[in-house]
C-alpha cells in the first residue's frame, strides 16, 4: 500500500470559485493545463495507474489567507474544507482523510476551523504555510493553532510558500529564472522551521508534530552547519551554542530539527531521499509525490518517488513504514 501525505487538488466548484475571487492570481491561469488538478475524473484515472493507492488530500497553492481579507477567508475556507470532506466521504477507499486549509490572517477563525474540520469531517491534520502574507510562524498571534493541534494529537502541515515578488538581489525588484520556486520554497521550509525552534516551541509543545514538504528542505544536506552556528565558532563549544542560549533553549539546535518529520515529495531524486533519510530516519519519513503537479499530470511525480523510495537501502519492512505505515499512526487512522 501506498499512502501519499502530500498531493492537492482542487475539489467540485473550489477552482471555479478562485477564478471568481481572484482571476489576477498566477496559479489561476496555470491550473488550466493541469486538469488532473480539479477534474475529479482525471484525477482518479491518474490515481488507477498506480495499484494500491491512496492519497490524504490538501488543497493546492494560493494560501486562503490571499484570498481575503480576514472578514472574508473563514467562509471560504469553510467551503473549501467541507468541499474535502465530500470527496472523502464518496471515495473512502482512495481518500482516507484530508488535511484541513486555514484563514491564518484570522488566527481565532483558523484554530476554530482546525477544531471543526477535525471532530466534525474527519480531517487528519491541518494545512499551513511557510508564512502568512510576510509574518512568520513563530509570531505570537499563531502560537494557538500549534497548541490546538498538540491537544488534538495530530500534525501540521508546512507547504513553502515565496513568488515571484521575492527578489534574489537587493538591487532588484522581482526574482528571476524562477529561483523564487526552486531554491526559494527550500529555504523557506527551513527558515520558518528554524523560526519555530528558536521560539522555543518545541519546549513548551514536546508533542507537536510538524510535518516539512520537499524532505525537509534544505535541512538534511546541511545538518553538519546546523550543528555549527555562526556565534559558536568564536564563542562556544562542540557542545554549546551561544545562539540557542540565548533564545533560552533546552537542548541543541540540531535535536530540535530531528523531531520534525519530512515528506519523500523530492521530485524522485534517490540521492536526496536517501540524503532525507539519512537525517530524519525511517521513524520520520513519510511517503509523498506533491502530485499531480509535473508536466504529465502527476505521473512523473508519483512513479519517480515511489522509485526512490524503493531505493533507499533498508529493510521491507522500513520500506512499508515510509510508504504508509508512520502516515496511519501519526494521524491517527484506524
Amino acid at each position: 500500500m501506498k499512502l501519499d501525505i502530500f498531493n492537492h487538488i482542487l475539489p467540485d466548484g473550489i477552482y471555479d470559485e478562485l477564478r471568481r475571487i481572484a482571476p489576477s492570481n498566477m496559479a489561476v491561469e496555470a491550473f488550466k493545463g493541469l486538469p488532473e488538478l480539479w477534474d475529479l475524473d482525471r484525477h482518479l484515472a491518474l490515481m488507477d495507474e498506480f495499484g494500491d493507492y491512496q492519497q490524504i488530500l490538501s488543497l493546492s497553492n494560493p494560501p486562503i489567507e490571499m484570498l481575503g481579507g480576514p472578514e472574508v477567508t473563514p467562509k471560504f475556507a469553510e467551503v473549501c474544507n467541507n468541499g474535502l470532506a465530500a470527496l472523502c466521504k464518496r471515495h473512502p477507499e482512495r481518500f482516507p482523510s484530508f488535511i484541513a486549509s486555514l484563514p491564518m490572517n484570522n488566527p481565532d477563525a483558523a484554530v476554530k476551523e482546525a477544531v471543526r474540520c477535525v471532530k466534525e469531517l474527519g480531517a487528519c491534520g491541518v494545512q499551513v504555510f511557510s508564512n502568512v502574507l510576510g509574518e512568520p510562524l513563530s509570531a505570537p498571534r499563531f502560537y494557538g493553532l500549534f497548541e490546538q493541534m498538540t491537544a488534538l494529537d495530530l500534525p501540521i502541515w508546512i507547504h513553502p510558500m515565496r513568488g515571484p515578488n521575492h527578489a534574489d538581489y537587493a538591487t532588484e525588484k522581482a526574482s528571476e529564472n524562477e529561483i523564487w520556486f526552486t531554491f526559494g520554497w527550500p529555504y523557506e521550509t527551513s527558515a520558518a522551521v528554524t523560526r519555530l525552534i528558536f521560539s522555543g516551541i518545541f519546549d513548551k509543545l514536546p508533542a507537536l508534530k510538524v510535518i516539512t514538504h520537499h524532505g525537509g528542505g534544505m535541512i538534511p544536506f546541511y545538518a553538519e552547519k546546523i550543528a555549527l552556528g555562526f556565534s559558536q565558532i568564536f564563542d562556544g563549544a562542540p557542545d554549546r551554542n551561544p545562539a540557542a542560549e540565548k533564545a533560552g533553549l533546552k537542548k541543541q539546535p540540531i535535536d530540535y530539527y530531528r523531531m520534525l518529520y519530512a515528506d519523500t515529495a523530492l521530485n524522485g531524486s534517490a540521492a536526496a531521499a536517501r540524503c532525507s533519510h539519512a537525517f530524519f530516519g525511517t521513524e520520520h519519513m513519510l511517503f509523498a509525490t506533491d502530485a499531480p503537479f509535473d508536466s504529465r499530470g502527476g505521473r512523473q511525480l508519483v512513479g519517480s518517488c515511489i522509485a526512490a523510495v524503493e531505493a533507499i537501502d533498508i529493510p521491507p519492512a522500513e520500506r512499508e513504514r515510509i510508504f504508509s505505515g508512520n502516515a496511519r499512526v501519526l494521524l491517527n487512522l484506524s
